[in-house]
C-alpha cells in the first residue's frame, strides 16, 4: 500500500514534513513552496540536509522543492533485506511523484544520487522534464575507493563512523548538519549498508540511452572537487547529455560548499525549462 502521512511543519505556511509510504519502505519528504516542482537528491554519505540552504531559495524563486532523504539514509532505517541501491532508489522516487501526484519533475542530483536521477530518465523519460547534476557519476565512475574503507568497516565498530566523517569532511557547521543522522551505532551501520549497496555497474551501460532520452541538462561541479575529477568524470557526463558544463567555488559537497553559487545556476537554467 502506497500512502502519505504529514509528520510536522517546519514553519507556519511553508515546508511540511511527510513519511511516505512506497513498496517495501518509506520515505521522509520535506515539501515546500508552490510552482513547478523540482526534487532534489543527495548522495552518499549525506541526508537531505545537504541542500538545507539552497532549497529555501528556490522556494522563494517560486518553485515547489521536494527533498527527501533516499531510502536507507538520513534518519530512517531501511527494511532488513531490502537493498538501499540506486537502481531501488530511482524506482521509490518515481513511485513518490505518483504519490504526490506528479506527472513531471525538474531533477537535481548530487553525488551517486545523481545515478538514481539518470536511472529514472532512462526508465521514465516522460515524468523528467529536466535534468541538473552536481559533482555525480559517470558510467562507472562513482569514486568507490574513497568509501572502500567504509565497506569493510567492522559493525562492531559502527559507532566510531561517524565521528571520523566529521574530522574528514566537516570544515563547517552545514556539512555538520548533514552527517548528523548517522551518530551512533544505527547511524554507522546505516552508513556501512548503504555503501556496500552502492553498485556502479548500474549506470555503467546506460549511456547511449541517456544520449536518447536526453532533455535539458546542466552539469555544475566544484573546482575543488577531490572525488570526482572534472576533467575524466564532468566533462564526459556533460558531452553524453548535450550539457554545459559550470564550475562552482566549492569542493565535492557544493549544495553545501557554496550554495548561493548553486542557487544562481539554477535560477539561470531552471526558468528556461520548468
Amino acid at each position: 500500500m502506497i500512502r502519505a502521512s504529514r509528520i510536522g511543519t517546519f514553519f507556519p505556511g511553508a515546508s511540511m514534513l511527510f513519511s511516505i509510504s512506497v513498496s517495501n519502505a518509506t520515505i521522509v519528504l520535506e515539501d515546500t513552496g508552490a510552482g513547478p516542482p523540482v526534487l532534489l537528491l543527495h548522495g552518499f554519505p549525506a541526508s537531505r540536509q545537504l541542500w538545507a540552504a539552497v532549497s529555501p531559495a528556490l522556494v522563494d524563486l517560486g518553485f515547489r522543492v521536494l527533498v527527501p532523504d533516499l531510502v536507507g539514509y538520513g534518519a530512517l532505517d531501511a527494511p532488513q533485506g531490502v537493498r538501499v541501491d540506486m537502481a531501488s532508489q530511482a524506482r521509490w522516487m518515481l513511485e513518490l511523484l505518483d504519490v504526490l501526484g506528479i506527472e513531471r519533475v525538474v531533477l537535481v542530483a548530487h553525488d551517486v544520487g545523481s545515478a538514481a536521477a539518470q536511472l529514472m530518465l532512462v526508465s521514465a523519460p516522460g515524468r523528467v522534464a529536466a535534468l541538473v547534476i552536481l559533482d555525480g557519476v559517470y558510467g562507472a565512475q562513482w569514486a568507490m575507493e574513497a568509501i572502500a574503507s567504509i565497506r569493510t568497516w567492522s559493525p562492531s565498530d559502527a559507532h566510531r563512523l561517524q565521528p571520523l566523517l566529521l574530522r574528514r569532511l566537516c570544515k563547517t557547521e552545514a556539512m555538520r548538519a548533514v552527517l548528523a543522522p548517522y551518530v551512533g551505532e544505527q547511524g554507522g551501520l546505516r552508513l556501512i549498508r548503504a555503501a556496500n549497496d552502492l553498485d556502479p555497474t548500474q549506470t555503467e551501460h546506460i549511456g547511449e540511452k541517456l544520449r536518447t532520452n536526453r532533455v535539458p541538462a546542466l552539469v555544475l561541479w566544484g573546482e575543488q572537487d577531490r572525488y570526482l575529477p572534472v576533467d575524466s568524470v564532468a566533462r564526459p557526463l556533460a558531452e553524453l547529455l548535450d550539457a554545459p558544463v559550470q564550475l562552482l567555488p566549492g569542493g565535492h559537497f557544493t549544495p553545501a560548499d557554496c550554495p548561493g553559487a548553486v542557487v544562481a545556476a539554477l535560477w539561470n537554467f531552471l526558468p528556461r525549462v520548468s
